[in-house]
């Protein structure tokens, strides 16, 4: 979205000679593993988008009337597509964005139960909702309605190039809206596949639409009356531009961005199983998450035991080809975005953070980058105050408990948190009370799921995805009374 985008012409240009169609883009993708490039895709043009856009808004009015039942029917057909086919989505991934296959192979299942629960649940979730009124016999009644809003457009990232997209499409499907995708430009395989998915589950044909456009067309989607509402995962820089050309034309947004989510380990942790949590925690898809764990705030007494547990927790992640069932940390998403993250290192410790595992560039092409851990940082260096999005932990000493606190809150992300200690219950009340973020687990790494809200506070974005209270997301919440 670089440049504003005019969606009409005044009366002069309709005068014009039609101009003539404009030419599509190729998409090219390379291997992360070897940096040689791979398949390429034809992409589509502004006018190829907005087709696209009246043909997904025609096969909306019909899906908004169709029963739950029939609803649940073709989500539970994709699910069944996802699991039969997981193997070569997979390695779609794989070859896309590096993930390793099985985390890939996690993901796929991962959107098969996702699809699998909001077919049973999404029913009593939209369900009418009675309002006591009171009165006498005979008075009014009143009820709440939950009634789908029209085309959601999803922008979505490369991390997680499928649970992303069905971590929004099946809520809001089930809710009886239709879906454009705008998917990452580095994953268009994967964003047709995704498309294609609803399409084999006998989903109508043009209810869930891809768009092949770079992110400076997205504009225009926003603001096309035919779009209700719009949903983004991505950079702070990409959210406010969202944010501000919903905002524009005054449509619901949805936000998940950015995170720097810390962990305040206590001084009754035992520091092998603080240190193992730590690991998984900083060590999901490669640590390019915006829920991996990136700060982790040790209370002083147990800082030195710590950083040996958690270097020698980290030796299980070696790289290797993202193939192999037996890699933990295959390459990272490109050669540049391995490149800003070893800059953040170097910078971290020219500002004095000291090196205990990795932050070194191996000699290989590809966009690799080892497990780096770094202790001593302290605000001022790209380790503390930025995301890291990579396999980088960030060790951090507090005095005590009330000093790690300040510590974890003091970033301008709130999106995931953690309390690891020996005392659950102190956990528990410091997650619930102390923790400025949208997610808070004790004595476990954070991740999404269906059953649980999923989203942010503060630069992490607004807005919630999975459970009851993503599906009424995308909704409108009608109130209705009836006076007899």
């Amino acid at each position: 979205m670089d440049e504003p985008i005019r969606t009409e012409r005044d009366a002069s240009q309709a005068r014009e000679p039609a101009a003539p169609p404009a030419r599509r883009p190729r998409i090219e993708t390379v291997d992360p593993a070897s940096g040689q490039n791979g398949r390429s895709y034809e992409g589509h043009s502004r006018e190829d988008a907005l087709a696209i856009l009246d043909r997904v808004s025609a096969a909306w009015p019909r899906w908004a009337r169709t029963p739950y039942a029939e609803r649940a029917k073709a989500m539970r057909a994709a699910a069944g597509v996802l699991r039969r086919r997981k193997a070569e989505f997979a390695e779609l991934m794989t070859a896309e964005m590096g993930k390793t296959v099985t985390e890939g192979l996690a993901e796929i299942e991962k959107c098969a139960a996702n699809c699998d629960y909001f077919a049973e649940h999404a029913q009593g979730f939209l369900a009418d909702r009675p309002v006591e009124m009171g009165g006498p016999p005979g008075s009014a009644r009143a009820f709440v309605t939950f009634n789908p809003l029209g085309v959601v457009l999803a922008v979505m990232p490369w991390n997680f190039p499928f649970w992303q997209v069905f971590r929004f499409a099946a809520p809001t499907l089930m809710a009886g809206d239709a879906a454009l995708l705008k998917h990452a430009s580095n994953v268009p395989g994967c964003a047709l596949a995704v498309e294609a998915v609803f399409r084999e589950a006998g989903f109508p044909e043009d209810l869930f639409r891809t768009v092949l456009i770079p992110g400076r067309e997205t504009e225009a989607l926003i603001e096309h009356p035919d779009v209700a509402a719009v949903t983004l995962t991505g950079s702070v820089e990409a959210g406010r531009q969202v944010a501000r050309a919903a905002g524009g034309v005054l449509k619901k947004s949805v936000l998940e961005l950015g995170g720097s989510d810390a962990y305040v380990i206590l001084r009754d942790a035992e520091p092998a199983r603080a240190a193992e949590i730590a690991a998984a925690a900083r060590m999901v898809n490669g640590g390019q998450s915006c829920i991996a764990g990136k700060r982790f705030v040790v209370v002083r007494d147990i800082r030195e035991a710590f950083e040996r547990a958690l270097v020698e927790a980290m030796q299980a992640y070696r790289m290797g080809d993202p193939r192999d069932p037996a890699t933990r940390l295959g390459p990272m998403q490109s050669i540049k975005a391995r490149d800003d993250i070893h800059d953040q290192v170097r910078r971290s410790l020219a500002a004095g953070a000291r090196l205990l595992k990795g932050g070194e560039v191996p000699d290989r092409p590809g966009a690799w980058y080892p497990p780096t851990v770094l202790a001593d940082v302290r605000p001022g260096m790209p380790a503390y105050d930025e995301e890291v999005f990579g396999p980088v932990v960030a060790i951090i000493e507090a005095s005590d408990e009330g000093e790690a606190i300040r510590i974890a809150n003091d970033s301008r992300f709130g999106l995931g948190s953690g309390v690891i200690t020996a005392d659950a219950q102190n956990g528990a009340r410091i997650a619930r009370d102390e923790l400025q973020a949208g997610l808070s687990f004790v004595n476990a790494a954070v991740r999404s799921d269906p059953r649980l809200p999923f989203g942010g506070v503060k630069e992490s974005g607004y807005g919630r995805e999975c459970s009851e209270f993503g599906i009424h997301e995308f909704v409108n919440v009608k109130t209705v009374l009836v006076q007899p």
